[in-house]
């Protein structure tokens, strides 16, 4: 008996262990659409109980585990899953896997947004393309007025984006704001941008719908990135038509220097050929730029200085004036910034940077009296920003920054007349943006940007977002909308004192695909402007009455189209837009498409590489439909319309050897006679008419030739790289 007791006991155990053994973990596996995901790891973390899901999901497997654990759930391109409970608990799941993001081929906010830059994932040009695109001379204002977006203003040169103007467009070096970008130049002369290309690695253009972490601009940013490591030791000479120019990069342990220095003098250029300009100190500009950089283990820090000296005298057509006016002008210009980067604890990344801009300009204007108008303006913006991704759905954007300006202008005449007016501004800003990936086809971007205008003594809130949504392998769809203001431009508050910031709101629909060297862009766009300026009188002057009534709107289509992989040896894009866009505002008498914008804009570029000639040619041809103007001989205002501007850029680059290319470049050398706008009469004639004189270029055509020179240690990199 008292065996069989024992053996009962025995068995008892066994049955109760076995049954406790069988305990079922059940479920099943579903995608974010609720689609069964077959072939999914199933298991409970630090054991061998586990199976994988069947053709509908489903799962079932025993264990002897007991109390509290942890089941995973793993499939490739997912997210892994990890649920922690009681065993007993772990029966008929439903587990929802999250599709796993990948960086590289998931889905990108695009919308208004073109980059340019080594480390940009999708990239419509590359820093050699500003080098390298006829017509523009290097310049990356003008290489940047090919895109889809901008439209030529030709006696003006500067970015005029989507129905705005040119001070819409602001320019960021390094995340810090360049507050005078642009070189002084004539009347009816395009400008060029300040800083030159060669120091710069990364360009982003966005013509509309930009981030939450940049501000002060109605229309567009320009983000320019410095190089942050140079590869070498360099030196580069230049030896051009219109002057000369010496760069050189140092590099000792973590720290490099880079400095440029240049000097250009139009007087030799315009011996040979002469404009429309009676010159008595023809165009000349000193210049000069230094990066100096260290790195740090975490991080890198970066100082950047620009100087300019620009001075010419010039005498100018003017149909007022029986005599050419003169006019004098004598302009010195200094931008520094200094900028870290690096990484902190739990993987906060910090970006601070803090800028400062001295400009002072001298203008002697001479027609029935004498004139003389001093301009001087200090700027800084300083600046702190901190970047986290806590994981791979999830990353987020949040700073502070603060900008400050004070302008003085002092006037004097000889007729005795003199005065002096002053503006100051300040404008502390804070911002937070978070970009969330929802699967590797669907993300968002959503930010708001606060900021206090002390001219207007007013708080002003600023939401944006974006949505982008990925429809195929190599293309996606993104939407954008935002509000933007910008603080009134000095030229009013010196006279008017406090007005309200202008505002713009922002609409975008974006389609792009990239393949193998393709990329095809369509973007629809609608801007509503809002508090923009009006005054009173032929001209904003101390006795114009000034208010904030003016408004309009600019909407349009850009399509833009770039293939390196067609034809051997070739790279061309193309870019077309159309806008309807018009505007109450300064002192305008009704709401009309304004005397900067058109309704068409083409562009063509082509590079070609012929290896036999060792030659790169270029190829650029621009359109532009004919611009309003205002003609009082009318009674509809601003009625008329220019003829169309054509321009043809052609250029040559040959390679002499690895390191000497000889560079020549043509714009217009079919010599379209292009048309500016028309400049009427203060008053009309003795048969009561508006005379009117034809604004033309300076020049129908240009000619340039520069021989470059780059001396390192691999003896083959050139300033044209890639060549």
């Amino acid at each position: 008996m008292k065996l069989l007791f024992t053996l009962l006991i025995v068995l008892f155990s066994f049955i109760t262990g076995l049954l406790h053994a069988q305990t079922t973990v059940s479920g099943v596996v579903l995608d974010s659409k609720k689609n069964p995901i077959p072939g999914a790891n199933i298991y409970l973390d630090g054991t061998y109980d586990g199976t994988t899901s069947t053709m509908d999901g489903t799962f079932s497997f025993t264990t002897e585990e007991t109390g509290t654990q942890k089941l995973l759930v793993s499939y490739i391109a997912f997210v892994t899953y990890e649920y922690v409970a009681e065993v007993s608990q772990m029966n008929k799941l439903t587990i929802i896997l999250k599709e796993e993001i990948n960086t590289l081929t998931g889905v990108t906010l695009t919308a208004g947004t073109f980059e340019a830059g080594d480390n940009a994932k999708v990239t419509a040009l590359k820093p050699l393309d500003i080098v390298t695109t006829a017509g523009a001379v290097g310049d990356v204002v003008g290489a940047l007025q090919t895109l889809p977006g901008t439209s030529t203003v030709s006696e003006d040169g500067r970015l005029f984006v989507r129905g705005g103007e040119a001070d819409e467009t602001q320019i960021f070096i390094d995340g810090v704001r360049v507050f005078t970008p642009y070189n002084a130049s004539p009347n009816n002369s395009p400008t060029r941008g300040r800083y030159s290309p060669f120091l710069f690695n990364g360009t982003t253009f966005s013509t509309g719908g930009y981030s939450a972490e940049y501000g002060e601009a109605l229309s567009s940013v320009l983000l320019l990135s410095t190089i942050n490591e140079p590869d070498q030791e360099r030196t580069d000479i230049s030896i051009m038509s219109l002057g000369a120019g010496l760069g050189n990069t140092q590099i000792f342990g973590k720290n490099s220097v880079s400095v440029n220095l240049g000097y250009m003098n139009l007087r030799p250029y315009l011996e040979l050929f002469p404009d429309r300009n009676e010159w008595d100190k023809p165009y000349q500009i000193g210049s000069g730029e230094a990066v100096y950089r260290h790195k740090f283990t975490n991080g890198l820090l970066k100082f950047y200085s620009a100087f300019d000296y620009t001075n010419f005298a010039v005498k100018q057509r003017d149909i007022n004036y029986e005599n050419r006016t003169s006019f004098e002008l004598t302009n010195q210009n200094f931008y520094n910034n200094i900028s870290y980067k690096g990484s902190l604890k739990n993987d906060w990344i910090l970006s601070t940077g803090a800028g400062l801009s001295y400009s002072k300009n001298k203008y002697d204007i001479y027609t029935d009296m004498a004139e003389g108008i001093d301009q001087q303006n200090i700027s800084y913006h300083l600046k702190v920003d901190l970047k986290k991704r806590f994981n791979k759905h999830l990353k987020l954007n949040t700073g502070v920054e603060y900008f400050s300006s004070n302008y003085d202008q002092d006037y004097e005449n000889d007729n005795n007349i003199a005065y002096a007016t002053k503006v100051t501004k300040e404008l502390p800003v804070t911002f937070a943006e978070t970009d969330i990936f929802f699967t590797n086809n669907l993300a968002l971007k959503a930010g708001i940007r606060g900021s206090y205008d002390s001219v207007s003594d007013r708080f002003l809130l600023a939401p944006r977002t974006s949505l982008a949504y990925k429809t195929g392998t190599n293309s996606q769809v993104s939407l954008a909308y935002g509000d933007f203001y910008q603080t009134v431009s000095d030229n009013y508050l010196q006279y008017a004192g406090s007005l309200k910031p202008q505002r713009a709101q922002h609409y975008i629909a974006n389609y792009q695909y990239v393949k193998g060297g393709q990329i095809f862009r369509s973007e629809l766009y609608y801007k509503n402007y809002a508090d923009l300026v009006k005054y009173s009188g032929d001209e904003a002057a101390f006795n114009s009455t000034y208010n904030n009534n003016g408004y309009g709107y600019a909407s349009g289509l850009d399509i833009f189209w770039r293939d390196e992989k067609t034809f051997k040896n070739m790279d061309y894009w193309v870019s077309y837009s159309y806008m309807d866009t018009k505007r109450d505002y300064r002192n305008y008498e009704a709401e009309v498409m304004p005397s900067f914008a058109a309704d068409h804009n083409f562009s063509l570029v082509t590079k070609y590489w012929i290896e036999s000639l060792k030659s790169q040619f270029g190829f650029t041809y621009s359109f532009t439909s004919g611009r309003p103007y205002d003609d009082p001989n009318s009674n509809q205002f601003m009625a008329g319309k220019t003829k169309s501007y054509n321009n043809l850029g052609l250029n040559w680059s040959y390679l002499i050897d690895q390191q000497k290319i000889l560079f020549i470049s043509f714009t217009n050398p079919l010599g379209f006679k292009n048309v500016s706008g028309y400049q009427y009469a203060d008053a009309p004639n003795s048969n009561g008419i508006y005379e009117r004189m034809t604004v033309r270029p300076n020049a129908d055509s240009f000619v340039f030739i520069g021989f470059f020179w780059t001396i390192s240690n691999d003896k083959k990199t050139n300033q044209l790289d890639n060549l």
